[in-house]
């Protein structure tokens, strides 16, 4: 099934980062492939986290479909648009002062990993799961806070902003070594409850259960190890060689 709403979400979002690419082409400017391929592959990620048959099967309130979407949304649309973002369009959003002050400190490693780890705990409690499986607006909410607490999560190590940097190689380092901590936690959580926390339309509730508690722990670990492994050799790579000869 095609949701309108997600639809369009996606269109505008594409279309703003296509009107900032013409701007920087008219300027002589480039956003580079990269940037490109990033942001529209978490485009891609939203749109299939939110449409088609994974939205359908995750509305059936099957655990497994639930947690296949916050995957998408958390550790590949949220981390895909922010390093695909345009900087002159990052930048233009946080040059209001106190839009700046505020992102300055949601930003901070120790913020952010707070904020995003009270956010995935919130969400995976059998509470407010339930409440956002009976409520499509509490639903909404829970995408919309998984994202943003995602984007905050991933910023010290993708931010392509200018005016609030992403952290330096080394630090980028020991913070994702960090980041795949608290997915890590829920997801064995979930995975060795003896009882079913969730509400599900299986027919075996608590393997059900248990799969998605695997299938969160799995790229929890994963994601952050690729992230980790990047960070290292672009890190390595912007090392001046010591062996090289520098009188010629």
């Amino acid at each position: 099934m095609i949701h309108p709403e997600a639809v369009a979400l996606v269109v505008a979002l594409g279309g703003a980062w296509l009107a900032g690419w013409r701007a920087l082409e008219r300027r002589g400017s480039s956003a580079g492939r990269a940037r490109a391929v990033a942001f529209f592959g978490g485009l891609a990620a939203l749109t299939v986290a939110l449409n088609g048959p994974l939205h359908d099967l995750a509305e059936r309130s099957l655990v497994t479909a639930h947690m296949t979407q916050h995957l998408l949304l958390v550790l590949v649309a949220a981390p895909c648009l922010l390093a695909g973002t345009l900087p002159v369009l990052l930048d233009r959003l946080l040059a209001p002062r106190g839009v700046r002050t505020i992102m300055a400190v949601a930003t901070r490693p120790v913020t952010a990993l707070g904020v995003y780890a009270a956010t995935l705990i919130l969400w995976h409690l059998p509470g407010p799961y339930g409440l956002m499986i009976r409520s499509d607006p509490w639903h909404v909410v829970a995408h919309i806070t998984l994202v943003a607490a995602a984007v905050l999560a991933w910023w010290p190590v993708v931010s392509p902003s200018r005016l609030l940097p992403a952290l330096p190689p080394g630090a980028q380092i020991l913070y994702v070594f960090v980041l795949g901590m608290p997915m890590t936690v829920v997801a064995a959580m979930i995975t060795g409850a003896e009882v079913v926390l969730y509400p599900t339309a299986s027919t075996t509730p608590i393997e059900d259960q248990r799969l998605a508690g695997i299938l969160m722990w799995v790229p929890a670990g994963i994601v952050p190890l690729i992230a980790f492994t990047i960070v290292f050799f672009r890190w390595c790579a912007a090392e001046p060689d010591d062996g090289a000869d520098y009188t010629k």
